[in-house]
């Protein structure tokens, strides 16, 4: 079922087509978009340097674990609050490792790094677009649009990290002025979208692309000692808050549905729910 198109229509009415698969775009989207771009940052630190398991091990076992709840998330026929969330801390995960791989590892410059994802991300919205002329994630019903979803959030966690890094660290803007610049732009795509019409699938673009450097300097900026421009907190202490947070929002969305699609019903299937819903007539008994 979809509040966009139809296939076929049911007896009741109702229009019989799979739900879409990611969540509406409302304010709790986006509190839990930003609580899991930090939690990818502080949990790729907690994992890599503070149990100590290696930028190689981690990639492996975050890959797995990713590999496991995409799988889930494809064959559930809806939007499922805990699986979808899942998958987007898993993946802002892995988009941090890549990006830490490259550049760490590799020593890849992050100038380059950011190039190049920006590209690869400009790649598959024009081969997405292509394919299915649109960009929207109102429409992710379909099995091929789910994929090309997931690769474009894979990708712009890997850009937004990248570049929060090359700001924060690479500019020497710090944490803190990292976070009010990324701040001022998303509110820059918010005014463009409101004030100027700036149509809804790139504003949202803009600003899904743009929360991860934000949430990574947020991470960054609390996790990360004093002598360095953070608060000290520690990555564990920021990743059990920031993933307590997360729990708790998923779970409250989960019972009330707020950020869920609902089905359509047709004109057929309203007529049919009033008949059933009306007193049969009174009956004189002979």
């Amino acid at each position: 079922m979809t509040t966009t198109t139809a296939t076929r229509t049911d007896r009741l009415g109702l229009r019989a087509e799979r739900l879409n698969k990611v969540p509406m775009v409302i304010l709790s989207f986006w509190i839990i978009k930003v609580l899991c771009t930090t939690i990818g940052e502080t949990a790729a630190d907690y994992l890599n340097d503070t149990l100590g398991l290696g930028l190689t091990t981690t990639t492996l076992v975050m890959s797995v674990l990713l590999v496991a709840a995409l799988v889930v998330q494809f064959r559930v026929h809806r939007y499922l609050p805990p699986v979808y969330w899942v998958a987007v801390v898993l993946i802002s995960i892995l988009g941090t490792l890549i990006t830490d791989n490259l550049t760490d590892r590799f020593g890849v410059p992050l100038e380059i790094t950011t190039t190049v994802f920006a590209i690869v991300l400009a790649g598959v919205f024009a081969v997405w677009y292509a394919m299915e002329r649109t960009l929207s994630i109102h429409t992710i019903f379909t099995t091929r649009r789910e994929a090309f979803y997931w690769l474009a959030v894979l990708f712009t966690f890997a850009l937004g990290t990248a570049a929060g890094d090359l700001t924060a660290e690479r500019f020497g803007l710090g944490y803190g002025p990292s976070i009010l610049l990324f701040g001022a732009l998303i509110a820059a795509v918010a005014a463009a979208h409101y004030g100027l019409r700036l149509d809804a699938i790139t504003s949202f673009w803009l600003a899904y692309i743009l929360t991860r450097p934000l949430g990574a300097s947020i991470g960054d900026y609390l996790s990360q000692p004093t002598d360095d421009g953070g608060l000290g907190l520690g990555t564990t202490l920021t990743t059990a808050l920031f993933l307590a947070t997360i729990v708790g929002l998923v779970a409250f969305l989960t019972v009330t549905g707020r950020d869920q699609d609902r089905p359509e019903e047709t004109s057929a299937g309203r007529e049919h729910r009033r008949s059933l819903a009306a007193p049969e007539p009174v009956r004189d008994e002979v």
